[in-house]
């Protein structure tokens, strides 16, 4: 078994639940030897990307509290209901949240791409009693709410509606007056069972499954980060410093997903650093963004880092305050490295991995490395410890490849009402994550594949029994089969092996116009039906079979071959 080389854990709270860690408490009780820091009243929390307006702390606290007694007052939110949010970021996002867990109940965060029928798919899951509901995203809410009979779920509008229901502005504004709630207070060790969000997961395999993250898991991560790189400690070498109050942060990742909702939201927020939220991302104004509030701190995907390196627009862009860049959600080449170098040659720049299961950070780079190994995903956080099973089921050593298991606070309770998938993933304390790594003698982590048949599109995760499933209802289609084909923006992108039936198959062999005909009606029923990142921008390939194992398993590293020799044949229609 191999441990974590950083400092261990000093203490980790777990009687507390998130915001009372994050503004009640005093955090840096909880890593020894930190420093003590005046946040002023006046630093901001968040800044609005476009507008600019800003929340302080102390406004970020009363604000949360003032939603949390509307939400007793008004609607009677109890102890483990379940509150949805469906929205692109927001300045109110996090109040949501924090309003959420004061009072004892679930947040569920959902993507803000979901199509009906897969709002439809996460809602019979959750089965939410309030949801928070972006007004963009009202139409889409709307159908799904009523598709899955959930028709008392009540909304609450984030941002400016005409729609004629209640905002959360409403909402905080009234709630100022009402009387204050007996807030969530939890006995020694409650915390660690106590479940703060269903974040939804794919896992290793099959349909997306809600992920619960207990208050615990999150506060350990935040607290895992923050001895591994040995934030506040006043001993650290000023040039050695990461995440110093008063830094300002990017927040274009989304906070419905564990990147965004872990380290970019309330890890930053802890270190007393500034987000400026990014409701939709768009390159250029991000940019502007970083020299207008002075950004230095980057918590970017790598199909953001091939921006920087390729966007005409960087040539012009005043990228002096920029110090730090993390890249996480999927793997970055060395090539990739080396090409950012350039754009920042004086940057903190490394590559962090995790999953959501273990809420989610595992590995960063660490304090020793300016530059991360180039290919590594770093080195185990503090408290984390791993163990890598080879093929033949012995432990591995250094240099040796097998598949990775992980233990640690930050392991999350297993999958929501799926028992199944828990006891196949959560084995004795360990998760099993499903990737083939190797541990280097200097703690660098290398994950060189992955048994698990997820594909990463942009950082998000795709699973092909989901798309196979929908493929197959197609009336051309007998057979299918989908997987992930390396690309240079994306990371991977889904593509589809198809055999079609008899009719459709002998069209195509006869006319090309034909077979392009039959291609964009597939990927047409893909489009449909699915957020833009699951479309089959990888190209629908024809097959007269998909090879399958004798048991019937399809035989996916056979179509990796196939994909790594036909080029770009369909691809990307």
């Amino acid at each position: 078994m191999f441990h974590s080389l950083a400092s261990p854990l000093y203490s980790v709270p777990d009687n507390l639940t998130i915001p009372q860690f994050l503004f009640d408490k005093n955090p840096l009780g909880f890593l020894r030897g930190a420093q003590s820091v005046d946040v002023s009243t006046t630093q901001p929390c968040m800044i609005d990307e476009i507008s600019g307006r800003q929340i302080t702390f102390s406004q970020a606290k009363s604000r949360s509290d003032a939603l949390a007694r509307a939400l007793k007052s008004k609607y009677n939110l109890s102890e483990n209901a379940i509150v949805s949010v469906f929205s692109p970021n927001h300045m109110d996002y996090p109040i949501c949240i924090w309003a959420t867990h004061r009072l004892g109940a679930i947040v569920s965060p959902m993507s803000a791409s979901l199509t009906e029928s897969e709002l439809e798919y996460h809602l019979g899951l959750v089965k939410c009693t309030i949801m928070f509901v972006h007004h963009d995203c009202l139409p889409v809410a709307s159908k799904a709410i009523r598709a899955a009979g959930q028709d008392g779920i009540r909304l609450v509008i984030i941002g400016n509606s005409d729609s004629g229901l209640v905002t959360v502005d409403q909402l905080a504004r009234e709630g100022s007056s009402f009387p204050t709630y007996p807030e969530r207070s939890m006995r020694a060790g409650e915390a660690r069972e106590k479940v703060a969000f269903l974040s939804f997961s794919s896992g290793t395999t099959g349909m997306p499954k809600a992920v619960m993250i207990s208050h615990f898991n999150v506060i350990c991560n935040i607290l895992q980060i923050a001895t591994f790189h040995r934030t506040y400690d006043p001993s650290v070498p000023k040039e050695l410093r990461r995440f110093k109050p008063g830094e300002v942060c990017t927040g274009v990742l989304p906070l419905y997903h564990i990147y965004g909702l872990v380290l970019n939201l309330h890890f930053v927020l802890f270190a007393r650093m500034t987000l400026v939220v990014t409701e939709r991302f768009d390159f250029e104004r991000m940019l502007k963004g970083i020299e207008k509030y002075r950004i230095s701190y980057l918590w970017i995907v790598p199909p953001q880092a091939i921006l920087f390196c390729k966007h005409p627009a960087v040539q012009k862009a005043n990228l002096s305050s920029v110090k730090y860049c993390l890249i996480a959600g999927a793997p970055a080449t060395g090539d990739l490295f080396r090409q950012l170098l350039q754009v920042f040659p004086e940057i903190h720049l490394g590559q962090g991995y995790g999953l959501t299961e273990s809420s989610p950070v595992i590995s960063m780079f660490p304090l020793t490395q300016k530059v991360g190994t180039l290919g590594s995903a770093g080195q185990l956080v503090s408290g984390t410890t791993i163990k890598i099973v080879t093929s033949n089921g012995t432990l591995a050593k250094f240099d040796q490849e097998g598949e990775l298991y992980v233990k640690g606070g930050q392991i999350t309770l297993g999958y929501y009402q799926n028992a199944k998938a828990t006891e196949e993933t959560f084995i004795d304390g360990w998760l099993r994550t499903g990737d083939i790594a190797i541990m280097k003698p200097n703690g660098d982590i290398f994950i060189i594949d992955r048994l698990k048949e997820l594909i990463k599109v942009k950082g998000l995760q795709v699973a092909p029994a989901e798309l196979e499933g929908h493929l197959l209802d197609h009336p051309y289609i007998a057979d299918v089969a989908v997987i992930g084909v390396p690309d240079e923006y994306s990371g991977e992108l889904p593509r589809a092996y198809v055999v079609l039936h008899d009719e459709q198959a002998k069209e195509a062999k006869v006319s090309r116009q034909a077979e392009e005909e039959i291609r964009v009606h597939i990927f047409k029923h893909v489009a449909d039906a699915k957020a833009k990142y699951k479309w089959l921008q990888g190209g629908i390939i024809f097959l007269d079979v998909i090879p399958k194992s004798p048991s019937g398993k399809i035989l996916r590293r056979v179509l990796r071959g196939n994909a790594k020799g036909s080029g770009n044949v369909g691809a990307k229609l």
